[in-house]
C-alpha cells in the first residue's frame, strides 16, 4: 500500500519551492512502477495462454482416385478331392503309393488280397463252359426233332402215318426250341457273372481315378476292408488349379450385383472381369493372379452369406487343401477422393466428427460422411474440400474454437522407420 503524506514547507522545514519540486519527482516514479506492473502481468497473461495450446499433429486432406478394394478370409481346398474307398470286401495286403505324393490317374495304391476273387472267376469260367457245351446238346437235339417235323409232314399228308405222330413230332422240336433258348439265357448269365468276378478281381487293386495329390492311407497292411468302412482309404486332390472359397456377406453380394446391372453385365460377366489376390498365411502376397470359379446358388440362411470360389494356377504345387489366407480384389476405383487418416475420425453416438484447424490454428468440430475404408485411410465423401488441415493425432486433447499448436502428423508406420533407422545407427 502506497500512502500519501501532506508535504509542507514548515512540516518539512524547507522552502515551499523546494517541496513542490520533490512531491511532482514522486508521482512520475509510482506511475511508473504501476505501469511496468501491469505490463508484466499481462505478458505473464499472454505466456499462459500461449502454454495452454495443446500440440496437435495435423495433416491436409489429400484428393486422388482410390480403388476400392474388398478383402475376406479364404481357405484353399483341391478342385477334385476324390475320396478312395474300397469297393470290394478283402484283407489289405499292401500300400503301393507313397504318402503325399503326386499320382497320375490309373496309378496302383492298395492292393486286397485277390485270391477269392480268382477263385470267383475261375468258377464262373467253369459254369460258362458247361453252359455253352448245354447249349451245343440243346442245338443237336433242336436239329434233329426239326428232321421229324420236315419228314413226317408229307407222310402225314399222304396217310402214310398217322396225326398224331405228326403232331408228337412238332411237340418235341417246340420243346427243342426253348431247351436252346434256356441253354442261350444261361450262357448270358454265366458270362456276366464271369465279367463281375473280373471286375472284382479288377477292383482288388485301388488305383487313382484322377491326376492329384494322394493323402496319407488311413488304413495299414492286414486291416480288413469293405465297401462299408466308415473312413476312406485316402484321399486325391487335383490341386493345378486350385479353389479358394471364401463367403462374402449377403449385402456384398447384393451391392456387387447392383453394380454389374448398372453397366448392363450378367453376373459371370461381372465376376469374371475382376482379377484376384491371394496373401498367404506367412503374409507374402501369391505370385498367381485367381479368376472366378463359381458361386453358389443360394445364401447360407445360418450365416447370411454366400459362398464364392476362386481359381489360382498351382504349378509346384505350393497351395495345399485346408490352407488359409486372405483373398482381395478390386471392386472399383473412386474417382478424385478425399482421404484422411483412419484416426482422423472420430465416432460419436454413429455420428462421424473430425477437426478441422483452420488458418489461425483454431479448432472447428465438423462432421463428415465417410465411404470405404482403404488402407490406413478412410474416404471423406460429405464435409471436408482439399487442402483442409485434419487434426490426426491429439484430436482427444481439442474442442471447438480452441486454439492449437499444429504439427506435421507422423505416421505410425513413419515413426516405426525413423526408430528402425535410430537402432541401426
Amino acid at each position: 500500500m502506497f500512502t500519501t503524506k501532506r508535504f509542507t514547507a514548515s512540516s518539512m522545514g524547507k522552502p515551499p519551492q523546494r517541496a513542490a519540486a520533490q512531491i511532482g519527482c514522486v508521482f512520475p516514479a509510482l506511475t511508473s512502477l504501476l505501469l511496468a506492473t501491469t505490463l508484466l502481468l499481462g505478458c505473464g497473461e499472454e505466456k499462459k495462454a500461449e502454454a495452454a495450446a495443446p500440440d496437435v499433429e495435423v495433416v491436409q486432406v489429400v484428393q486422388k482416385d482410390v480403388p476400392i478394394t474388398r478383402e475376406w478370409v479364404a481357405t484353399l481346398t483341391g478342385k477334385v478331392n476324390a475320396q478312395i474307398r474300397a469297393q470290394v470286401a478283402g484283407y489289405l495286403m499292401s500300400q503301393t503309393y507313397q504318402n503325399g505324393v503326386y499320382v497320375k490317374k490309373g496309378t496302383p495304391l492298395f492292393q486286397l488280397d485277390p485270391r477269392t476273387f480268382q477263385a470267383a472267376v475261375e468258377q464262373a469260367t467253369g459254369v460258362l463252359q458247361q453252359a455253352k457245351g448245354d447249349l451245343a446238346r440243346a442245338v443237336a437235339q433242336q436239329g434233329k426233332t426239326q428232321q421229324d417235323v420236315t419228314r413226317y409232314t408229307p407222310l402225314a399228308a399222304q396217310g402214310a402215318i398217322s396225326k398224331q405222330e405228326l403232331d408228337d413230332a412238332i411237340q418235341n422240336n417246340l420243346s427243342a426250341l426253348a431247351q436252346v433258348e434256356a441253354s442261350t439265357a444261361a450262357i448270358a448269365s454265366a458270362q456276366a457273372s464271369l465279367d463281375g468276378a473280373k471286375l472284382n478281381l479288377g477292383f482288388a487293386t485301388i488305383t487313382a481315378p484322377i491326376d492329384g495329390i494322394a493323402g496319407i492311407a488311413n488304413a495299414q497292411v492286414g486291416d480288413f476292408i469293405s465297401p462299408q468302412s466308415a473312413n476312406a482309404l485316402t484321399t486325391i486332390s487335383a490341386v493345378n488349379p486350385i479353389l479358394v472359397n471364401f463367403t462374402p456377406s449377403e449385402q456384398d453380394y447384393l451391392k456387387a450385383r447392383r453394380e454389374m446391372i448398372k453397366v448392363g453385365e450378367t453376373e459371370t460377366q461381372g465376376m469374371s472381369r475382376l482379377v484376384w489376390q491371394l496373401e498367404l498365411t506367412d503374409g507374402s502376397i501369391y505370385n498367381h493372379t485367381g479368376k472366378f470359379y463359381a458361386l453358389d446358388r443360394q445364401v447360407n440362411v445360418g450365416t447370411g452369406a454366400i459362398l464364392l470360389q476362386v481359381e489360382f494356377p498351382n504349378p509346384d504345387n505350393l497351395l495345399r487343401p485346408g490352407g488359409f489366407g486372405n483373398i482381395r480384389v478390386v471392386t472399383r476405383v473412386d474417382k478424385g477422393a478425399l482421404l484422411v487418416p483412419q484416426r482422423a475420425v472420430s465416432d460419436v453416438q454413429s455420428k462421424f466428427l473430425v477437426a478441422v484447424v483452420g488458418s489461425d490454428n483454431k479448432v472447428a468440430i465438423r462432421p463428415v460422411v465417410v465411404g470405404e475404408k482403404t488402407g490406413t485411410e478412410w474416404i471423406v465423401s460429405e464435409g471436408l474440400k482439399p487442402g483442409d488441415r485434419v487434426v490426426a493425432e491429439g484430436i482427444q486433447k481439442v474442442k471447438d474454437g480452441q486454439q492449437v499448436n499444429p504439427k506435421p502428423y507422423q505416421s505410425s508406420s513413419a515413426t516405426a522407420t525413423e526408430s528402425n533407422k535410430g537402432t541401426a545407427n
